[in-house]
């Protein structure tokens, strides 16, 4: 889908409730009839307008109704010198640390093992 080629600056000029467009993945929206209708609200649209939301739109993770309805308010592609080197993380670029444990599983084997001598002792001495 190709359609008009809109420059960086172009965009820019588009950043208020009466004309709201967005840069995602170097293709450009008018989501201006959308901002009363997004489920986040109309500020996250009004705080991205006239940029590129490309990273935005990426770390909330929307839905692929969410990119079909996206893809109704295209208007254009941006301008090959404005074009984003946007990649997303894969699995692979993304260190998995294991996640430490608050309370390792040793010390609560020991906690309840002193706990049962500390009753033993009670109960022995208790009589």
């Amino acid at each position: 889908m190709s359609g008009k080629l809109f420059t960086l600056e172009e965009v820019r000029s588009h950043n208020n409730a009466k004309s709201c467009w967005l840069a995602i993945h170097d293709k450009v929206y008018d989501v201006t009839k959308f901002i009363d209708e997004h489920p986040g609200g109309e500020e996250v649209l009004l705080e991205l307008a006239g940029k590129d939301a490309t990273s935005n739109f990426e770390d909330v993770g929307h839905s692929s109704d969410a990119r079909d309805l996206l893809a109704s308010y295209y208007i254009g592609d941006l301008h090959e010198n404005d074009r984003s080197n946007y990649k997303p993380e894969s699995k692979k670029d993304k260190k998995q640390d294991p996640q430490p444990s608050s309370f390792p599983v040793w010390l609560t084997i020991l906690s309840l093992s002193v706990i049962g001598v500390a009753f033993s002792f009670y109960m022995f001495y208790k009589n």
